[in-house]
């Protein structure tokens, strides 16, 4: 049987595959593995719920408030929030733990069910796995007093937007900036945070109906960000997913500014100002060599993790280290935040910007982008991907024509029968050239 959390939750076709039933289910089993602390307290536990605007997560937002508050939590109910949002609301009230309801960058029929453990973190995957075998166990059924209160959380954007301006080491007065909410959780906060911050604020994206999240706007759709920057003569545009975790940015002339440039110009700032712990940057091994490049042109050491921000996280907990992220806009910064934070990511480019005096193109020259390559062989044996010789002889002979100006990197699917071919080199005719061969013989020699 499969396992049912993935990389990020549980997640599905609303009402299809994740239904109000497994929704109950789910919260049920978290309620016995999540609320055990508190009960060995003889206290009840408490959860805070937050959802992205989706349709969907109206029903899955009372399906597991239901399935919760009958296992005697008290839920606090905060409504449509930022993923991040609902982390650092779940430290801040002192609950025991956390549920995000969202699918994320993922189209409007989707949803999915995270959670977050004391203090605003994502779960390890033996918690998850606990969770799950749970399901299978008796249910926790209270009665009179001992059932869980479901609260409405009136003030939760207001302490999310204190918190995210008290983040800043200078204002914003000078800027303009367009906001791209991705008609996502980030629309009622996004816009109000950088306008309180002193930027002038130009907003797109934010009239969410419940179908239209992540459609035509967002970090998977640049092009109305990079259109709306040019008409309005913006200094900057960022644009956000739909439960605003990641922060893509676009500069003045309308080039796209991605999580790699970010993380760079970031390290930078923050090691300028001493505040770079143990003057390290975590990223994951897809970031392109012109991070790693620049990072040690910059005296700064660069720790690789595998691929999910998860693990970006897991790393920077373990090193005490301060900041860290995804070249997909997952930008984590431990000082203020348990997880990716695609508004207070954009925040922190805007104060760069006003304390440099230096427009985002100048910063972003800091790393120069390799053309990066990337092939998905399907129908092959993906187990064998780091022990067949003959694949071993390609990878080699492309290492040594590259001559250190470039990098490949193979890696097995975690979902699917297929092998990710991945190739950066100086020149974009090179990079293309070794992933199509590479990928020739992966094919060959991993055939099923």
């Amino acid at each position: 049987m499969a396992r049912l959390f993935g990389t990020d939750g549980v997640r599905g076709l609303a009402n299809r595959d994740l239904t109000a039933d497994l929704a109950i289910n789910i919260a049920q089993a978290a309620a016995i593995v999540l609320g055990e602390e508190a009960r060995s307290r003889g206290i009840k536990p408490k959860a805070v719920i937050g959802r992205d605007p989706r349709i969907s997560g109206e029903f899955l937002a009372a399906a597991i408030s239901a399935g919760l508050a009958s296992s005697g939590v008290d839920v606090f109910d905060a409504g449509v929030l930022p993923t991040p949002a609902t982390a650092f609301l779940t430290d801040d009230l002192d609950a025991d733990f956390g549920v995000m309801i969202s699918a994320s960058h993922n189209p409007a029929p989707d949803n999915g069910i995270k959670f977050f453990s004391r203090g605003g973190h994502k779960l390890p995957d033996e918690v998850e796995d606990q969770i799950e075998a749970a399901m299978a166990l008796p249910k926790l059924t209270p009665v009179g007093a001992s059932v869980g209160h479901v609260h409405r959380f009136a003030d939760a954007e207001d302490r999310y937007i204190v918190h995210l301006l008290r983040s800043l080491p200078n204002r914003l007065e000078g800027l303009k900036v367009v906001v791209d909410c991705a008609h996502g959780a980030a629309a009622g906060i996004s816009p109000q945070v950088f306008t309180d911050a002193g930027a002038k604020v130009v907003v797109i994206g934010a009239d969410p109906d419940g179908n239209n999240i992540n459609l035509g706007y967002g970090s998977t759709h640049m092009s109305a960000l990079q259109t709306a920057v040019l008409e309005h003569g913006a200094d900057f545009g960022i644009a956000h997913d739909g439960d605003a975790d990641r922060c893509l940015a676009v500069d003045a002339e309308g080039a796209i500014v991605d999580g790699d440039q970010i993380m760079a110009i970031l390290a930078l700032s923050l090691k300028e100002r001493g505040q770079l712990a143990r003057n390290t940057l975590v990223a994951t091994v897809m970031s392109n060599l012109g991070l790693r490049i620049a990072m040690k042109e910059n005296d700064i050491n660069m720790i690789e993790t595998g691929v999910g921000d998860r693990y970006v996280l897991e790393e920077m907990r373990a090193g005490g280290y301060t900041l860290g992220g995804e070249q997909s806009g997952h930008v984590i910064f431990a000082q203020y935040a348990t997880t990716g934070d695609g508004i207070l990511t954009g925040l922190k480019i805007g104060a760069e910007m006003a304390r440099t005096k230096k427009s985002l193109a100048e910063l972003a020259t800091v790393m120069k982008i390799y053309p990066q390559v990337l092939i998905n062989v399907p129908g092959v044996d993906k187990t064998r991907v780091d022990t067949d010789s003959e694949l071993q002889k390609i990878v080699a002979e492309a290492e040594a024509d590259l001559h250190g100006k470039g990098r490949v990197l193979l890696r097995a699917s975690g979902t699917e029968p297929l092998v990710r071919v991945m190739v950066e080199a100086a020149e974009a005719g090179t990079a293309q050239s070794w992933a199509e061969r590479i990928a020739r013989v992966v094919e060959k020699q991993l055939a099923l």
